[in-house]
């Protein structure tokens, strides 16, 4: 294992030598995507456009916040299978909140911002109420978030009683317009969904390669025992990351719902799972404490070039749903086989931390003097 001193950062693709078969499986997602983009825009001519890539863009950023929210969680050892449903009753919350609250007979219509703000605040309650059932009470993860997920899609229909919020341009003289600026304005040419996408991008791997709470995150999710004895708040690290997740699903909820100017309870249902493709497919171990922000947005772009590719060639939706899985299957494999010889997890936690697939190793540091 390479040892490194504290913020420094070391390539570790070839410190065993150089190997055509590391390096093919490391640079998996860089491969994919150019395969993708080569033989699509081979069988389309309207493929590879500037116009096609940035409506492409702007789909991928859905699932890319909704899959940084998850890479901090699978970071940390654990699942979120609840940020659909958070995804869909953020839309629904920003929907109730944009046709009026009635009170005392009198009807508000919140600012679009206030609108925003709440149902981010939902988003990041949900995540609260997984990290609290998790950290505090020692649910397992995938159990806890899986009763989150039923939980928060039941509230989300009561409110609506099944039906869609349709319609939330807003009305100029009820001063709530602006909602439909998230999914149809651009800033300097780019989608502002796409904008938002490289803003969380950027904060997440700050956050993750230059604070405190990275290098704990890391050292919670290699060992978690031993970032314990080494004075890591690990329960404060596990409730923060599924906070975190639970606001990237509501901020990817409000793009997707500003989008479609419309707000479904049902919307984002098996999101999840593409979140966690996404991961996957991009090089994090599903194990914990392997994994980065730019092989997860290069999962993200794979998953949505694929998709929107086979929608372009006329390919039928059920066969996308076999292409799709099939290329899911085929990352959780080579997953398999490049961290097959990793030490299991002892009491929730992993061995040694392996270098990561598309990135530059971030040391495991613990506090601030040690780095493994």
């Amino acid at each position: 294992m390479t040892t490194t001193t504290a913020g420094q950062r070391r390539p570790a693709l070839f410190a065993d030598g150089f190997s055509v078969g590391r390096l093919l499986l490391q640079g998996r997602a860089y491969f994919a995507l150019v395969v993708i983009i080569v033989v699509f825009s081979i069988l389309s001519p309207n493929y590879f456009t500037v116009s096609n890539l940035l409506t492409m863009s702007s789909h991928v950023a859905v699932y890319a916040i909704l899959a940084l929210g998850m890479l901090l969680v699978i970071l940390n050892g654990g699942i979120d299978l609840s940020v659909g449903s958070t995804l869909g009753f953020s839309g629904v919350i920003a929907g109730f909140l944009m046709k009026g609250v009635a009170i005392s007979g009198v009807t508000l219509y919140p600012k679009v911002w206030v609108v925003v703000v709440l149902a981010c605040a939902s988003g990041a309650l949900i995540g609260l109420v997984n990290g609290v059932l998790v950290a505090r009470f020692k649910v397992a993860p995938f159990v806890a978030t899986l009763g989150m997920l039923y939980v928060v899609r039941g509230i989300g229909l009561l409110m609506t009683n099944g039906l869609t919020y349709n319609n939330l341009e807003g009305n100029a003289a009820l001063g709530n317009t602006g909602f439909d600026w998230l999914g149809f304005n651009r800033l300097l040419g780019l989608p502002i969904g796409v904008i938002v996408m490289i803003v969380a991008a950027v904060v997440g791997s700050l956050l993750l390669n230059r604070t405190v709470f990275g290098r704990w995150l890391y050292a919670s999710g290699g060992n978690e025992r031993a970032a314990e004895l080494s004075g890591v708040p690990v329960k404060r690290v596990k409730i923060r990351v599924y906070v975190l997740s639970g606001l990237c699903a509501a901020i990817a909820g409000l793009i997707l719902s500003s989008e479609l100017t419309s707000a479904s309870p049902t919307a984002g249902s098996s999101y999840e799972l593409t979140a966690i493709a996404a991961v996957v497919i991009g090089g994090a171990a599903l194990s914990g404490g392997v994994g980065n922000v730019r092989g997860t947005l290069l999962g993200a772009f794979v998953i949505g070039f694929l998709s929107d590719g086979l929608v372009i060639i006329g390919v039928s939706a059920y066969w996308q749903t076999v292409f799709t899985g099939a290329v899911i299957v085929f990352a959780v494999l080579l997953n398999a086989v490049q961290y097959k010889r990793r030490p299991a997890r002892a009491g929730g936690a992993a061995g040694p931390r392996q270098t990561s697939p598309t990135d530059t190793e971030p040391p495991a540091v613990v506090g601030e003097k040690t780095a493994v």
